[in-house]
């Protein structure tokens, strides 16, 4: 599973038990610079190019195979790419509020409020973010555990670069990687499965292009599970599990 911004596997506490009850390994590393991973001190350490370079590596130190890859936010901006670039390591994918930008689109007005409360806020509050990012309320001892590996701004190059990495313009660096790896993806037919919440005003409507462009997805149950925002893995967790698990089994 790789998992978005903030992207620590405390959001997996309500995944893992539910997938690894129905018999399945489950794989949920932190990104550098998230969680309980190392922290490059200096902003300009983190790239896009990097972070699939890292999960690149993770996956063949691993020597992982028959992937289902579970990607949400940055999940998918990192995970695609995987699919892309060594297609034969991934059986299936489950898609979940995310997507594959390559600068020719604008991400909308949500995208943009983000980034630049990214940049201009004096406090990056992680457990605060998360909690934005939610419909259900989350108690005070989840919150501090967003918190607990930035015990203070030094900590942060990781999470505030990383708005600042998603191709926004199609001269961005990342733009010619990613559009080439939509050429792969328009080419992938093992199952291609999307999992959008429904209150999510950032990565809404992007199902319905995934479905559109990626011939794996057609005929898929494609499903969009109520009640979550941004991150439904804290909002619904157990249900977007369960979703994967029955993925899996057909």
């Amino acid at each position: 599973m790789l998992h978005g911004e903030p992207s620590w596997s405390y959001l997996y506490r309500r995944m893992v038990p539910v997938l690894t009850a129905a018999g399945h390994r489950a794989v949920a590393p932190d990104l550098v610079g998230f969680g309980r991973s190392d922290k490059p001190a200096r902003r300009e350490d983190y790239t896009y190019q990097r972070h699939v370079d890292w999960m690149h590596a993770t996956v063949e130190a691993l020597d992982l195979r028959d992937i289902t890859l579970v990607c949400q936010d940055w999940g998918g901006l990192i995970g695609l790419r995987l699919v892309a670039e060594m297609p034969d390591r991934f059986a299936r994918v489950v898609a979940a509020n995310t997507f594959l930008p390559t600068g020719d689109r604008d991400p909308g007005p949500a995208f943009h409020a983000w980034r630049r409360f990214s940049q201009e806020t004096p406090r990056f509050h992680a457990g605060g973010i998360v909690k934005g990012g939610c419909v259900s309320d989350l108690s005070p001892e989840v919150i501090a555990a967003y918190d607990a590996p930035f015990p203070d701004d030094r900590y942060m190059a990781g999470a505030r670069q990383f708005p600042m990495l998603v191709p926004v313009t199609p001269d961005d660096p990342a733009a010619e990687p990613n559009r080439a790896a939509w050429e792969e993806l328009r080419r992938w037919t093992r199952p291609f499965l999307c999992a959008f919440s429904d209150q999510d005003p950032i990565t809404r409507g992007g199902d319905r292009i995934l479905r559109k462009l990626i011939p794996g997805a057609e005929g898929q149950p494609h499903i969009v599970i109520e009640g979550a925002g941004h991150f439904l893995q804290e909002d619904r967790g157990e249900r977007l599990a369960a979703v994967v698990a029955d993925f899996i089994a057909r």
